[in-house]
This record gives structure tokens, C-alpha cells and sequence, in this order.
């Protein structure tokens, strides 16, 4: 772990370096993140730290009012914010492995601090908030610097790699879980603080809230509840889960389902094209032909199962008409620090932007893919009522059996998420290997 750090540190070095005298600026300044308390309230939401940060220092990610200063030639220097303060433990200084790459200083009062900085000249900083520095001159969030950035950040360093690999091993064991306790019969609540003790996280450390979805709610693709009724009958479950590792995450679906062979059929069929699909990921492959790829094979998948009538009838237009209704979102994203990592649609350290095409809005990454890029491969079919009713409004509709669209509705729906990193020569599923580990 030691060695793959201090890599990977000394990437980020070299790459800051290299923009920062690209941009003209002496140094760089990161702030860890502030907590503010609710409105009319005395305490704060859960602090989540300034990605960037992260980046930098991923061992740290529950301490606000930090600060990171990056200088070229110089070692790291980090400022550690530990009040005097007796209704929290305040931080210590480090003393793990990692410490001795850092020029590491303990300090309690901020205002203090911000007039001591050992800064001067032109100085970049990276922070929700702008501060005034009067010993520098400071830009902030500079443009052009936070492009070169973000476009270098797509590609993982191995102790990326390395923590999004463990992130989705321990995922895994709460998707382990909550598909015992689907079969069990256990309520979304249920299912949900299952998910949480299996995998070893608090509430709050998840990288996003969990989707516990049975039946119908699958067929929700954001659902935000955890009801606590049993249902009459548990016909499904899709569970939208990850996990956190030194603050890099994994991002996992799973859908499993009883009770109904044409819904299984289809859920088997979702999972063999989808392993396929990832199966062609390399360098070179544009994001944008695999999501495209995905809706021909969606197609093929309807009009086997007979919910597509006369197919061949049917031209690539009204096809997309149709299966857009079934798969409504894109079929993934960057993944690293962030659930949906920045620079989705970047194409290149200047910042220009490629946004989805109008047939494809919801697609969130639209690049090329390279060799270290982190990426999720997440095809959906769903039976959404709001969509299903705007289909029955169009002509298309003669092509749809209702009767068995909505024999399948009360399922909800499917997604298959894996989380895969493009190597060299083809891919690696971090995923499907945790979950073959399991076994």
C-alpha cells in the first residue's frame, strides 16, 4: 500500500507541476471543506470533503477546515485543524505510513492561520468559499487550471485502481446480503440497515444513499424510501448500493426477482448482454457506440420476448422511439472519488466539452475511452408508468403487447451495474471479481 501511494502521489505532483507553470501560478492552495449548520439549527449535515482534497489526502476525509499547499520542489505541506476544543475529539497528528510524504503542522484557530500561510506571489485555490490572503495574490477555482485537472483525473493511478477495487469488495457483501434477505423476506428497511452492517459502513460513510427498491419502487431510478411494510409479495429487488474505500467508492446494482419466468427471462437476457458489452471495452471505444450498442441489443432483448410486436416493420428511428420508453437513462459514468466523477463530457486539459447528443441526454460520460479510465457499465429495462403512458399516446404503440407489458409492470424493473477499469489491452471487472471472491 505504502509503494502504491507514493506513486501515486508523485503523479499528482508531477501533473499539478507541470499545470501550474502551464497557468503561471507559484503554488497551490486546497481546502479540505467547512461544515455549516441547518438553517435555524445548531448542528451541521454530514461533512463530505472537497474532492480535490481527497485526491491529495484520502486518509483524511472527516476533517474540515484543512488545508493542503502544493509548491513545486517543495514537499506537500499540510495544515491540520485541531481546535481546543472539549465537545469533540479534536485531530492528532499523524503518524501512519503516509505522514512522512507530507510536511505535516498542527493548527487551532483558522483566522490565525489563513495570515500565516507561507504563501506569496500568484497562488491558485481549490475551495467551495473564496478567502483573502494578504501576504498572496490568490485566483480562485482558475478555469483553465481546474480543466487540466479534471481532464487528468478520468485516468487511475493504481492506488486508485487499488482503492476502487476494495471499495467494490466490500460492497459486494451488502448486495450478498440483501439478496438473502430478499428471498427471506425481509423489508426494504431491513434490507437497507442489513446492506449496512454487512458491508461495515455508518450511515453516513455510504458515497451516496442507498436505492432498496421492491416490486414496483424498481421501476423508480432514483427511489429515495426504505419502506417498512412487508409487501404482499416480493416479486423484486433492485438494490443500487456501494461502498468507500480511503474515500474512492464503488457503485454496484443488482436486481433479482421471483415468481414470474417471463420477467426472469428478461432480467438473464439484461445480464448476458450486459457481460458481453463489457467483454468489448478497450482503449479507444467510444462511450457514446457502447450506450448505443446497448439499446440495439435492448431492442433484440423486447422483441424476443415478445413485448416488441412485428419488429421488423419497425425503422433505427422508431426502434430508439421506443426503446428510450424502456431505458430511459445513460449507460454509465466515470467513477472515483465522486459517485459520478467529473469530466464526463471533457475532451481535453483545455476544457472543451462534448455534450450527448439529443437522442441520448441523460448520458453522463461522452469520451473516448484510455487505458485507466474507471467506468460503470449500468444498462436498465424498466417499466415506468409515467413513460409507458406517453408511448401508448404515439403510433408506435400498435407495436407494444399491452397485455403483457403490464403483466410485467408490478416487477418494476432492472439494472445491472458493474464498476470496470479499461487496461491496455481490454478490461477489468472489478465487480464481478468481488463477487466471484465471494464464493
Amino acid at each position: 500500500m505504502k509503494a502504491l501511494f507514493t506513486d501515486h502521489l508523485a503523479a499528482l505532483i508531477q501533473r499539478t507541476e507541470i499545470a501550474l507553470e502551464n497557468e503561471r501560478f507559484d503554488a497551490l492552495l486546497i481546502h479540505s471543506g467547512s461544515t455549516k449548520n441547518y438553517f435555524l439549527d445548531d448542528y451541521a449535515p454530514v461533512f463530505k470533503p472537497n474532492p480535490h482534497f481527497v485526491q491529495w489526502m484520502p486518509f483524511l476525509t472527516e476533517h474540515p477546515e484543512c488545508w493542503l499547499i502544493i509548491k513545486p520542489g517543495t514537499k506537500p505541506c499540510l495544515f491540520l485543524y485541531s481546535p481546543d476544543d472539549f465537545w469533540h475529539i479534536s485531530a492528532a497528528k499523524p503518524t501512519d505510513f503516509w505522514s512522512e510524504l507530507f510536511d505535516i503542522q498542527v493548527f487551532t484557530d483558522i483566522e490565525t492561520q489563513l495570515k500565516q500561510m507561507p504563501l506569496a506571489g500568484n497562488v491558485a485555490l481549490i475551495a467551495a468559499d473564496s478567502v483573502g490572503l494578504a501576504q498572496a495574490t490568490l485566483e480562485h477555482n482558475p478555469e483553465r487550471l481546474m480543466h487540466a485537472l479534471h481532464f487528468l483525473r478520468a485516468e487511475k493511478t493504481a492506488w486508485e485502481q487499488h482503492c476502487i477495487r476494495q471499495a467494490n469488495q466490500g460492497a459486494v457483501k451488502g448486495h450478498q446480503f440483501t439478496q438473502n434477505g430478499f428471498l427471506a423476506g425481509m423489508t426494504e428497511y431491513e434490507l437497507h440497515q442489513g446492506y449496512l452492517s454487512a458491508i461495515g459502513h455508518l450511515e453516513k460513510e455510504l458515497p451516496y444513499s442507498n436505492i432498496i427498491a421492491l416490486n414496483e419502487h424498481a421501476a423508480v431510478l432514483h427511489y429515495q424510501h426504505k419502506d417498512r411494510k412487508v409487501p404482499e409479495q416480493h416479486r423484486t429487488l433492485l438494490v443500487d448500493g456501494g461502498a468507500v474505500y480511503h474515500g474512492y467508492v464503488a457503485d454496484i446494482t443488482r436486481t433479482v426477482s421471483q415468481g414470474s419466468q417471463d420477467f426472469q427471462a428478461l432480467l438473464s437476457a439484461m445480464d448476458s448482454v450486459q457481460q458481453s458489452l463489457v467483454d468489448t471495452i478497450k482503449p479507444g471505444v467510444p462511450f457514446l457506440s457502447l450506450h448505443e450498442t446497448m439499446h440495439q441489443q435492448l431492442f433484440r432483448i423486447l422483441a424476443d420476448a415478445g413485448i416488441i410486436k412485428r419488429s421488423h416493420l419497425l425503422d433505427q428511428s422508431e426502434s430508439l422511439s421506443i426503446t428510450r420508453i424502456f431505458y430511459p437513462h445513460g449507460l454509465g459514468h466515470l467513477l472515483g472519488i465522486q459517485v459520478h466523477d467529473i469530466g464526463g463530457w471533457q475532451q481535453d486539459s483545455e476544457g472543451r466539452m462534448l455534450n450527448p447528443p439529443q437522442d441520448h441526454p441523460f448520458l453522463r460520460l461522452n469520451r473516448t475511452l484510455k487505458a485507466n479510465m474507471v467506468v460503470t457499465i449500468e444498462p436498465g429495462l424498466y417499466f415506468i408508468p409515467q413513460l409507458l403512458s406517453q408511448l401508448k399516446s404515439t403510433p408506435l404503440a400498435d407495436y407494444i403487447d399491452w397485455p403483457l407489458v403490464d403483466s410485467l409492470t408490478p416487477w418494476g424493473g432492472i439494472r445491472i451495474e458493474d464498476n470496470v477499469c479499461v487496461t491496455a489491452n481490454g478490461v477489468e471487472n472489478y465487480t464481478r471479481d468481488a463477487f466471484n471472491h465471494l464464493k
